[in-house]
């Protein structure tokens, strides 16, 4: 699990309620005039983004357009030059040591390569969370990590397996369940089907897609994948020119004039898939 930044109070306070925490009037992450930056190399100037509650967002971008960066400094890893970013209405730069550990509670994260402790079994990464958040006994524990197993669909003998006795779709799949450890709201997703062939890719975005729909989650995806785009997506966030130029549903990005929305859902690839989606 990730930890509270730096600039984060570190005064241990009571338990907040989730009344309190959570304001449901307000999109689920709101990022306002973002400025990220590498010395001199400004990634992200004056960016605004928002996540509704409920839906599945994806955010794509070219290569160095500052994707990754964007998820890393609204789960906290890294601190903008500029900018607000709010999750669940929270401004998490100001949020206290209590307040930060009830947000993070409330998400879950799949990082691209899994992230998972190598040394550990699936059924003791699935369970890490458990242990790091809760007072759930061991018992307990260990039976919730099981069914979060069985819930992303993996066989019931893959808990006592290490990460490297996983094929690459089974380790995206633990990753998933350990992000979906402590029944999260709001899931982060990067780059959720890389690696994957076309049929397990499929697969993940459909499973992807029911846990949404079913467990009410909202869903932050960065993804390349034009398939995940045109099946599973709400909307679309695009980012270039340092900044989100569009956010919209998919087939209303097919008529954007921006150049890079052009060449990305209009070239060969984007056809194809958008094909394949209006056939489905």
């Amino acid at each position: 699990m990730t930890k509270a930044p730096q600039h984060l109070a570190v005064v241990a306070e009571d338990k907040i309620s989730d009344d309190e925490l959570v304001d449901l009037r307000g999109p689920a992450v709101e990022v306002c005039g973002l400025t990220s930056a590498f010395g001199d190399n400004v990634i992200h100037q004056n960016l605004d983004l928002t996540a509704k509650h409920g839906e599945v967002l994806g955010v794509v971008g070219g290569s160095g357009a500052g994707k990754s960066v964007l998820l890393n400094t609204i789960i906290g890893l890294r601190v903008p030059q500029a900018g607000v970013v709010r999750v669940f209405g929270q401004n998490i730069e100001h949020a206290s040591r209590r307040r930060w550990t009830a947000i993070e509670r409330r998400w879950g994260v799949l990082f691209q390569q899994g992230a998972l402790f190598s040394n550990l079994t699936v059924r003791e990464n699935v369970a890490a969370p458990m242990f790091e958040h809760t007072g759930i006994n061991r018992k307990d524990v260990y039976e919730l990590a099981d069914l979060k197993i069985a819930l992303v669909g993996l066989p019931p003998n893959a808990g006592v397996l290490k990460p490297a006795e996983l094929s690459g779709g089974m380790r995206k799949r633990a990753g998933l369940a350990r992000a979906l450890a402590l029944d999260p709201e709001l899931l982060f997703l990067d780059e959720p089907t890389a690696g994957l062939d076309p049929i397990g890719a499929a697969a993940f975005d459909e499973l992807i897609k029911d846990l949404s729909d079913s467990l009410d989650l909202t869903v932050f995806m960065i993804t390349h994948d034009l398939d995940t785009l045109y099946e599973i997506t709400d909307r679309v966030a695009v980012i270039a020119d340092k900044k989100v130029v569009a956010t919209a549903p998919v087939r209303e990005l097919e008529h954007a004039d921006h150049p890079w929305i052009r060449e990305y859902f209009l070239g060969p690839r984007g056809r194809a898939a958008s094909k394949v989606s209006s056939q489905a």
